[in-house]
């Protein structure tokens, strides 16, 4: 299994802006099994996971998957900050931003800081 990393707080916030921006104008496919299928498919420009989500064994498959996959994932604290990110009023264990619409240069530079914090 892949390791999880620590997520700087800022970085972390950065993804949930990057989500509120693909929903407003790009594309986000959300939940477990949408997710993996945007992944599988190497269509998913950034997954976001929660880290609360219980228990652990549902998204433990979505982190190698992404570096098997060559995609950017990273880590947020909360499944409800991730589906109010969403614009959804449930919470939200996973997200895959398929087309970042206006948020493409975010997308890029949290995937770059990423890459450097492994």
């Amino acid at each position: 299994m892949a390791a999880k990393f620590d997520v700087p707080e800022e970085l972390a916030n950065k993804a949930l802006e990057s989500v509120e921006l693909a929903r407003d104008t790009g594309k986000l496919k959300k939940g477990i099994n949408e997710v993996t299928k945007s992944i599988e498919r190497g269509i998913t420009k950034l997954a976001i996971i929660a880290e609360d989500v219980s228990p652990a064994e549902v998204i433990a498959h979505i982190a190698p998957l992404c570096e098997e996959k060559n995609a950017a994932y990273i880590y947020v604290q909360e499944q409800k900050e991730l589906g109010a990110a969403c614009g959804i009023g449930v919470a939200c264990s996973a997200v895959a931003i398929v087309d970042a619409g206006k948020g493409s240069e975010l997308v890029e530079d949290i995937a770059q800081k990423i890459s450097a914090l492994k």
